[in-house]
């Protein structure tokens, strides 16, 4: 058995990951989706103080309080930086990191370094005066859509989860010094479907920091692939695992 700790991105709640549970959990494993601070049940705490940082706190907290091991942290879209703070302070507890269409960050960089175009996001918020917070992103034509889901009741579901997300988040450096992290396999699951032009993704490495080939993985599916191919995301996950 293993322990899938499931991790939202940007906007997201915990709930994103509830057609993706259930298939981990019956083929006999322990599946934890938390929310990040500021989503969720815990949208009552967003603050212009919450940054990486919380979120990296939320998770290794989870791991250390309840005592977890061998752990496959998955990160998708901004928490990949999440999950990569994570690793790093406590390597011995992660058996694999997955970046699912996630930013994948070095030492020192912040989402605004992985992908230059969240600064817009910030520069918007900025101008419409809401400051140190950002709104979710409008719905795009097809086959954009929300976060690349499409179908009306889909986006219905997830909007309805959605809040705003602290610009800390965005701006905080992550710490990557630990080369005990560097142990910890990884897979790299990209969606294809739905990509705006201006989102550009960094070529993955082909080496891993372990020294393995790089496992890379595509999924037929747009961004919030959790929502619209828990199956399909279901299966790759269970390999890695």
């Amino acid at each position: 058995m293993s322990t899938y700790l499931l991790v939202h991105g940007a906007w997201h709640s915990g709930q994103c990951w509830d057609r993706v549970v259930p298939l981990l959990a019956s083929a006999g494993h322990r599946v934890l989706a938390p929310s990040l601070t500021g989503h969720g049940d815990k949208a009552h705490l967003l603050g212009p103080e919450v940054g990486l940082d919380t979120h990296t706190d939320d998770i290794v907290d989870l791991i250390t309080g309840q005592d977890l091991t061998d752990v496959i942290l998955v990160g998708h879209s901004y928490a990949g930086l999440v999950v990569s703070a994570a690793a790093n302070r406590i390597p011995d507890r992660i058996a694999g990191l997955v970046y699912l269409d996630a930013m994948v960050p070095v030492d020192g960089e912040s989402a605004v370094d992985v992908m230059p175009v969240t600064q817009l996001l910030i520069d918007q918020a900025a101008a419409a005066g809401t400051g140190w917070r950002i709104p979710p992103l409008p719905e795009l034509p097809p086959p954009g859509g929300l976060f690349g889901i499409t179908d009306p009741a889909d986006i219905a579901w997830v909007r309805s989860m959605l809040s705003d997300q602290s610009v800390r988040c965005l701006q905080q450096p992550v710490r990557l010094d630990n080369p005990a992290a560097d142990t910890i396999p990884r897979t790299h699951i990209h969606c294809t479907v739905g990509r705006p032009d201006n989102f550009h993704r960094r070529p993955v490495p082909p080496v891993q920091p372990n020294g393995t080939p790089a496992q890379v993985r595509e999924l037929a599916a747009g961004h919030d692939c959790m929502v619209t191919a828990p199956a399909a995301l279901a299966e790759l996950l269970l390999k890695v695992g």
